[in-house]
Formats: structure tokens, C-alpha cells, sequence
């Protein structure tokens, strides 16, 4: 991109003053900076009116999961169509992996972390080791997509190759940035991390289409004739992915969509629940779950809201096609952003001074037009890594991951 390009979209995006200090950086700064411009979306800055505005939510009412009894009595049926599926190349996986392990801890990628107790077990290993077991069990190879991000990519694509990816077939991995988005003060004017760095964020979990789409990567969807995409996040260590069962379930009920969800523990755990929102398919965050909801029963007296996301779906590959023309929702959000001063100083505030501007894999759901709610046994599937110590955390995934048999 050249500056006059580059000095043309910021200033349609109202946000000309990324290139003030142009002038003064050596010309190594200089192209990086245009580069940064090049692959950021400022358009969204226009959204930042909306962070005040409360979310509207159409009519919530309940939506049916396939249970494990359910699941358990039709699975050699549906293993069969899963594999099917599999071994004619119909599937491929999605790993979302553009997030650092800050609150770990940890500077580096997530997918690096270290999880072992008595030698080294990284997160990356846990998944492509679930994924190796899938491939064990339908004999084939399946396409994996990891999406990192522009603060860990060189990392992540490093480490993997170094670690020879942990088994999995180099062929069969391709790797694509995230787009990013800027992050912005309160009257969406974009700030800078330094004179030739512009403070971005990922653009969130329901950009990795999109973002696919920019990469170039949808070219090898095509080509080897991917029909569905199964998405999941770094952080469930335990996670089944590609699952010839799973598949199998969503491809037999005819949905365009899955999502693997698990029961509740308690009415108020952090997760989001599966609902119909306007007689489609939807996700109820747990911050927008009433005491009306909560108390909600079903014909069984069980709760109706009480089966959570665990970000792990599978989509139809033709519908995300058609979703790229379609105006997916932004999720503006109140964080503290590392901002320079006037004087050049990085400045790391201690509370929220700005927006980050996000799209969510739940708005993606919404936008299909039936989703069945797949449950597994927690237990089993269900160890994500969220914090250092406590709930979700390292101690309770190594706990789970033991008890299913991994030695540590």
C-alpha cells in the first residue's frame, strides 16, 4: 500500500491523525505502518455511538438439545454418516488461536502454554492430539485451519514447526491472520501504541470467516471440496474435534448447524445458552439470562435454558458464504487500551479508556436458520483454560485432563 492509499482510507475513516508523526519514522516504519493500514478495518470505529445503547433482545423461548441418551442410542449410526462424511473430504476444522496467554501468566501465545506437571504438555499438543485421534478413527487426513493473530502469528507458526505440529501432517495445516480492528477512545478516534503503531485488537471469535476469506485460505476450502467447517477455541484442552458422531448428529437432523453444548452446573454458571431468538437459533449470554428465564422448566421440569456453548461448531460451509454479504452485528466493549501519551510514553492505564470493537460466533448461529444443541459429557469434553487458578483455570483442566487418562 502506498502512503497516498493509505492516507486515503484513514482519511475516509476520519482517522488521518494515524499518520501524523509519517514524516519522522525511518523508512522501515514506514512500511509497517502502511501495512498495519493496509490490513486494518477502521470502519468500525463508526460504531462507537453504540456502546451505550442496551442489547436488544427479539422473543426468547426455548430450543431442544439432542441429549446424551439420545446421542448414545443412535451413535453407531451416526459415526457411520460422520465417517462418511470424514473420508470423503467434507469436513474440515477451524482452530481459533489468536489469543495470548496474559492472563496465565504468560507473554506468549495461548496455544504454547505449558499444562505439564512431570515433563512439557503444551495446549497445541493437547488439540492436535484430539484431532490425530479422529483421524485414527476415520483413517484420513482432515484440513486444519488455525487462525492466529498479528501479535502471535510468527510465534505460533513458529513453535508448531518446531514441535514438527505435534504428528499432524504439515500438508493438511494452513495458518491465517485475524483481521484486527482499532481500538479507540470514547469519541472512536483510533489510538496509537507508538508513532508508527496503531493500537488494534482482533476483530473477535465471529471474524474467523471473514478473516479466512482475506487470508486466501477459502481458496483451499474450495478446492478440496470442504462442505462443512467445524470452529472451535484454543482454551478446551478436552474438546472432540471434527467428531464423526457429532458430525453424524448434524448431518442426519439436517440442520445447517451444531453446536456442542453442556448442562448447566448451577442456573447462574458463566456460559451462554441455546434458545430460539425470534424462532431461529440463538445464544443467551449468562450476563442476559432473567430470573424469568432461569426459572424457566420444560416438560420434563428440567430447566429450558440449561445446556451452555462451549464454542465449538459446526457450520455449513455455503451458509457462511452467504453470511459475508449480510451486515453481522459489532459488540462495542469498554476496555482498558495502552495508549501513547503526547509525549511518546506508552501509557498502561489502570481502568477502562476506551472501545474495542468485536463480532461474535453467536451472531453467526443467530444467522443460520436451525442449529442442533449437541450434548457432551463435560467431563470429558468440557476443561477450557481461562484463568491461572480458580474456576476454568489451569489446576481444574490438568485435574480433568487426568482423570480421562493423560499423563501430565
Amino acid at each position: 500500500m502506498t502512503y497516498q492509499e493509505a492516507y486515503q482510507k484513514v482519511e475516509q475513516a476520519g482517522q488521518a491523525h494515524v499518520l501524523q508523526f509519517y514524516d519522522s519514522l525511518t523508512e522501515t516504519e514506514k512500511q509497517e505502518l502502511l501495512q498495519q493500514i493496509a490490513e486494518t478495518d477502521f470502519t468500525v470505529t463508526a460504531a462507537f455511538g453504540q456502546a451505550q445503547k442496551p442489547v436488544e433482545k427479539g422473543v426468547i423461548t426455548p430450543l431442544t438439545a439432542m441429549q446424551i441418551p439420545e446421542i448414545e442410542a443412535g451413535r453407531a449410526a451416526f459415526e457411520q454418516k460422520g465417517v462418511e462424511a470424514l473420508r470423503a473430504g467434507k469436513v474440515g476444522a477451524v482452530l481459533l488461536a489468536g489469543g495470548m496467554g496474559t492472563r496465565l501468566g504468560a507473554d506468549g501465545p495461548k496455544g504454547i502454554y505449558d499444562i505439564g506437571l512431570t515433563k512439557p504438555v503444551y495446549i497445541f499438543e493437547c488439540l492436535l492430539h484430539n484431532l490425530l485421534d479422529v483421524v485414527k478413527q476415520a483413517d484420513v487426513w482432515i484440513h486444519l485451519f488455525i487462525m492466529t493473530s498479528d501479535k502471535n502469528h510468527d510465534t505460533t507458526v513458529r513453535f508448531l514447526k518446531e514441535h514438527d505440529y505435534f504428528g499432524y501432517r504439515e500438508d493438511y495445516i494452513a495458518f491465517f491472520k485475524q483481521e484486527m480492528v482499532p481500538a479507540t477512545d470514547y469519541q472512536g478516534r483510533a489510538y496509537m501504541e507508538s508513532p508508527s503503531r496503531i493500537s488494534t485488537s482482533p476483530n473477535g471469535n465471529g471474524g474467523w470467516y471473514a478473516s479466512m476469506k482475506s487470508a486466501g485460505v477459502l481458496d483451499i476450502v474450495h478446492r478440496a471440496g470442504i462442505e462443512w467447517l467445524n470452529v472451535f477455541a484454543v482454551d478446551n484442552v478436552l474438546q472432540r474435534i471434527a467428531d464423526p458422531c457429532f458430525v453424524g448428529a448434524v448431518l442426519s437432523t439436517g440442520c445447517a448447524c451444531g453446536a456442542k453444548v453442556v448442562k448447566k452446573n448451577a442456573p447462574d454458571e458463566k456460559v451462554g445458552v441455546m434458545c430460539l431468538e425470534d424462532g431461529r437459533p440463538g445464544i443467551v449470554e449468562y450476563y442476559e439470562l432473567t430470573e424469568e428465564l432461569m426459572n424457566t422448566k420444560d416438560e420434563a421440569g428440567e430447566p429450558a435454558y440449561n445446556f451452555g456453548v462451549i464454542l465449538n461448531y459446526l457450520f455449513r460451509e455455503k451458509d457462511l458464504e452467504e453470511m459475508l454479504g449480510k451486515e453481522m452485528p459489532l459488540h462495542v466493549v469498554e476496555k482498558k487500551i495502552p495508549y501513547m501519551d503526547e509525549t511518546g510514553k506508552l501509557v498502561q492505564p489502570e481502568s477502562p479508556n476506551g472501545y474495542k470493537y468485536e463480532t461474535l460466533a453467536l451472531d453467526m448461529v443467530h444467522k443460520t436458520k436451525s442449529c442442533v444443541p449437541y450434548e457432551v459429557v463435560r467431563e470429558k469434553e468440557f476443561a477450557p483454560i481461562k484463568n491461572k487458578e480458580g474456576v476454568d483455570s489451569v489446576e481444574t483442566a490438568r485435574a480433568l485432563l487426568q482423570k480421562n487418562g493423560a499423563i501430565l
